[in-house]
């Protein structure tokens, strides 16, 4: 049941973990064994073919070739935003974008400030960017004191961040620019556009057309990790269609009858074609990119050599003292700040999707400046500035947990109604199911004015529904303020029963009883032949004959394509599928999940009462 999203999430944050032990282990390294240390990066490892070829020693080859995965599904997630996210919706995207833009600005000027009049002052890039894996760290660790929908905001100002720093870094921090090469890594570059327009697939041509790019721009000059974001950004993300489902189920069905080899190849090209390939790259890629790249890339970066006279002088630093402020305290002002000053001018149509106490949680956050604050460090400083540089993004992600934590423990003081709003605020959020609750048109059960309405797309025949009705059974006796509406979407290419069984429904409906045959037909899944839905009715009380009539003449065909249409409008193709009060719920449909979902939706709807 997880989603990309949710995977996202959850690959980012536990890998928090794994980023910490190797900033620890750099540190004890390069404490233990300098020379070592040092020398072990510094190692130089060559690729040639013929007598033109890449020699980087191995810190480069992390700094400048791993870490283009690492921005390619960064550049995957932002694409995937656009595309099936809240960020589907552009106006939304107007405050991130904002919020991520002042979000650099401040932590840039305050470093000027400090750093003016001196030869460090060059290296103003290393105190703008934001840390993605320690944020949604920091959030994992805070758990239920901040809201989910921070996680999105956060993640899409970080994008922000890291766009607009790779085009810094292109800009402002690489080598002398050799035109030949670049015009050769924008040519390639042009190429994939055009391939992509045209519909070519097979993703080893763009895997040898983005590798060569990279090469070019690293011979150019330019920092060549802008190509892993540039790549994902053009990589689609869409929903997998109910036709390329059935599609695959069909192949599959061939492959059982016909096991051979060329059958074997259609059914994996379907079912790959059915996923879109932003999804694919990002379930391939996001577990080496957080669990390995960036833990590597700390492990390379950040051992520092520490010893008292070493902090005495970084505390004194104007390096140091630029990078720590400029994070823990020019983020919160930026994005508290642009957030409350959008709010005002645009009178409230333009607000975060939390409540102010999230939003101040989240400038906190933002604070810690790691992965891309030390990529511009190590090529704006050397020697001694960049060792206080380094020790000026450390001390950053300590203070700003610190600050965050200080933040959530004051609205954890908060009466409980203002906390919740603090929280949530009063947004209206994203809505994801395409056709609204019609209370003439739909079977609802549960008050009709209820403040929560769940909605379930079902297939009588699909054994996942089948789990589910007994948890909305005691979702609904738990809650008395929750109606809940079901709506077909028989899955006719696996269930050959699931279109009669809807239709039999339908017809009970026609005689008052839709309930009390949905209930038996989720009972007995296992029997849906036309006899025994006709001994359903019997058993209901329905009159058989007419019963028999209206499911011959199919009269509740029309209505079950009319569900069918609305859940293609909703981008829904499989069951159980659920919406709370609009929006997809992508959770497991037990009964913690969906209470959790449901609460959550009360409270939101508690606060845009009041």
């Amino acid at each position: 049941m997880r989603t990309p999203w949710r995977a996202f999430l959850r690959t980012e944050t536990g890998s928090a973990t794994f980023l910490l032990a190797a900033v620890l282990a750099a540190l004890a390294w390069a404490n233990i064994g300098p020379a070592s240390y040092e020398a072990f990066w510094g190692t130089h490892l060559s690729l040639e073919l013929g007598s033109r070829g890449v020699s980087l020693d191995l810190r480069d080859w992390v700094n400048n070739g791993l870490m283009t995965l690492f921005f390619f599904v960064v550049g995957l997630e932002a694409r995937r935003e656009f595309d099936m996210g809240e960020l589907r919706e552009r106006r939304r995207a107007t405050l991130p974008l904002l919020v991520g833009i002042a979000g650099m600005l401040v932590p840039v000027a305050i470093f000027l400030g400090i750093n003016s009049g001196h030869a460090s002052v060059h290296g103003w890039g290393a105190a703008m960017s934001t840390d993605t894996a320690f944020a949604l760290g920091m959030l994992a660790l805070l758990g239920s004191r901040l809201p989910a929908a921070l996680r999105g905001f956060l993640l899409t100002v970080t994008v922000v961040d890291d766009f607009v720093a790779l085009g810094v870094i292109a800009v402002a921090y690489s080598d002398r620019i050799a035109v030949a090469a670049l015009v050769v890594a924008l040519g390639l570059f042009g190429v994939i556009v055009l391939l992509r327009a045209s519909g070519v697939r097979p993703g080893r041509v763009y895997a040898v057309l983005a590798v060569a790019t990279w090469t070019a721009l690293l011979k150019s000059g330019v920092d060549p990790v802008v190509t892993g974001l540039a790549v994902g950004l053009l990589t689609y993300a869409y929903p997998a269609a109910r036709s390329d489902l059935e599609r695959a189920s069909s192949l599959f069905r061939l492959f059982r009858e016909q096991p051979t080899p060329e059958l074997e190849r259609s059914v994996r090209q379907g079912l790959a074609s059915a996923i879109s390939p932003n999804e694919r790259l990002q379930r391939m890629f996001h577990p080496w990119t957080s669990y390995v790249i960036v833990p590597l890339f700390a492990l390379a970066n950040t051992g520092i050599p520490i010893s008292a006279e070493r902090l005495s002088s970084a505390v004194n630093s104007p390096v140091t003292l630029g990078i720590l402020l400029g994070l823990v305290l020019g983020k919160p002002i930026a994005v508290l700040g642009t957030s409350l000053l959008a709010s005002r001018l645009s009178h409230g149509r333009v607000r975060p999707p939390v409540g102010w106490g999230a939003t101040a949680a989240g400038g906190t956050i933002a604070g810690v400046g790691f992965t891309v604050s030390l990529l511009i460090a190590t090529l704006a400083f050397t020697g001694d500035q960049l060792e206080q540089a380094k020790i000026g993004i450390l001390g950053a992600v300590v203070c700003a947990f610190a600050l965050t934590w200080v933040v959530t423990a004051v609205i954890g003081l908060l009466p409980r109604r203002t906390q919740i709003r603090a929280l949530l605020g009063a947004t209206e959020g994203i809505v994801d199911l395409a056709a609204p609750v019609d209370a003439e048109r739909d079977h609802i059960r549960g008050r009709s004015d209820a403040p929560v309405t769940m909605v379930e797309y079902g297939d009588f025949e699909c054994p996942y529904c089948g789990r589910a009705e007994p948890v909305v059974r005691a979702l609904l006796a738990d809650f008395g303020d929750v109606r809940y509406v079901w709506r077909h979407l028989p899955l006719t290419d696996v269930h050959p029963h699931a279109q009669l069984a809807a239709e039999a429904a339908e017809a009970a409906a026609a005689q008052g009883a839709f309930w009390q045959m949905h209930d038996l037909l989720l009972e007995r899944q296992d029997a849906l032949k036309a006899s025994d839905l006709v001994r359903y009715a019997t058993e209901i009380g329905l009159d058989a004959q007419r019963f028999q009539r209206d499911l011959r003449q199919r009269i509740g065909a029309g209505r079950v394509a009319e569900d069918v249409e609305s859940a293609d409008l909703s981008g829904v193709s499989g069951t159980p599928t659920f919406f709370i009060n609009g929006r997809r719920h992508h959770g497991a449909y037990d009964i913690a999940h969906l209470t959790a979902a449901v609460r959550t939706a009360r409270q939101h709807a508690a606060v845009r009462r009041s």
